[in-house]
């Protein structure tokens, strides 16, 4: 079924839509930029191949925006356990790596892992602790392994 979309916006929510159209998370804009091009006459197939999805996704986003409004087109955290390995991994680290380097151990990925199961009886993977390393440092703006 192809043709013009019953969806309607109110002047409030299209005002909303197009301050979400500039969020920093990419498929929040998308969605909210999908919704704004739907209520501008275009169709699932013509949004789809501008944003590189299929015709379904845009009707899938479309059916959010009908049935929740706004919230729904929202990016949301996905449930799931705490991340204590890497919580408890930065909580031994930080202190360790904020020493001025004249008087610090070199740190090594190995020696970090090692110190946070002896401090704390975690084990961590290799990669999991430099996920946390490199997550800290890009929410921090400074660099943890210097």
């Amino acid at each position: 079924m192809s043709g013009k979309s019953p969806l309607t916006a109110t002047g409030e929510q299209r005002a909303v839509l197009l301050a979400l159209a500039g969020s920093r998370d990419r498929g929040e804009a998308d969605r909210a930029r999908a919704v704004l091009l739907t209520l501008t006459g275009w169709t699932s197939p013509r949004i789809a191949e501008a944003f590189g999805v299929r015709d379904d996704t845009v009707r899938l986003w479309r059916s959010d925006f009908a049935g929740g409004g706004i919230e729904a087109l929202k990016a949301s955290l996905a449930p799931g356990p705490a991340p204590t390995k890497s919580e408890t991994a930065l909580r031994v680290v930080t202190p360790l790596l904020e020493q001025p380097v004249a008087n610090r151990r070199n740190w090594t990925i190995p020696r970090l892992r090692a110190e946070i199961e002896a401090r704390e009886g975690v084990p961590i993977s290799r990669s999991q602790l430099s996920k946390a390393l490199r997550k800290k440092s890009s929410v921090g703006g400074d660099r943890a392994t210097r």
